[in-house]
């Protein structure tokens, strides 16, 4: 009988994992497609700065913060045949207002009417001109409708604007109390009082 054991693997065996057959294949889910979210829609607002050289006066009544208070001599031509040296009228002075730095609102425009676009462009230029340590959170505008059917006017004054003439705010305050539109809207010039900036920034959250 032949040992045939030199021909035999005497080496330690390791065990292999084998891979078993798959019972059930599973199908991967479909991708799905990414789409872009739609952009956001906003009102279209332009601004203007106005600086304390342009000389804008102001007439009506504004809080002092807005203007700078000038007290100027008006021109005299009085004279006639029968006025001397010895008699001359006492100069003739006025107070003259003269906007500071602040933003004037050209114009304000939202895509879509009652959704908040507006009120959003308005406290963000409101968060701006706080900021701007010239400006120092002044902002006016001029009140004046596009269509018939709309009141900037009311608009405005909801987010805190005042008009320079006190007959207006009060007419203003009627039609927010007896629910009644500004027709004809009221015209002119309104600003943002200082006490009114951080109620407006919070515009939304209180109201």
């Amino acid at each position: 009988m032949i040992n045939n054991i030199a021909t035999m693997d005497l080496r330690p065996q390791m065990a292999v994992a084998k891979p078993m057959a798959s019972v059930s294949s599973f199908s991967m889910p479909p991708i799905l497609g990414f789409k872009t979210p739609p952009l956001k829609e906003k009102a279209i607002i332009k601004v203007k700065k106005v600086k304390r050289g342009d000389k804008i006066i102001i007439p009506g009544e504004i809080e002092d913060d807005y203007v700078d208070i000038v007290e100027e001599i008006l021109p005299q031509n009085n004279s006639n045949f029968f006025t001397s040296q010895e008699f001359v009228s006492p100069p003739i002075k006025r107070q003259i207002k003269y906007l500071k730095n602040c933003y004037i609102i050209d114009y304000i425009q939202s895509p879509k009417a009652r959704c908040g676009l507006g009120t959003e462009a308005i406290k963000n230029l409101a968060e701006k001109a706080m900021f701007d340590s010239k400006a120092d959170g002044r902002i006016v505008t001029f009140s004046a409708p596009m269509t018939k059917e709309s009141s900037p006017a009311l608009f405005f004054y909801k987010l805190g604007f005042r008009f320079t003439s006190p007959e207006a705010n009060n007419y203003m305050e009627e039609c927010i109390i007896k629910k009644i539109p500004d027709i004809p809207a009221q015209v002119g010039m309104m600003y943002l009082p200082k006490c009114r900036l951080h109620k407006l920034l919070r515009y939304g959250e209180l109201f």
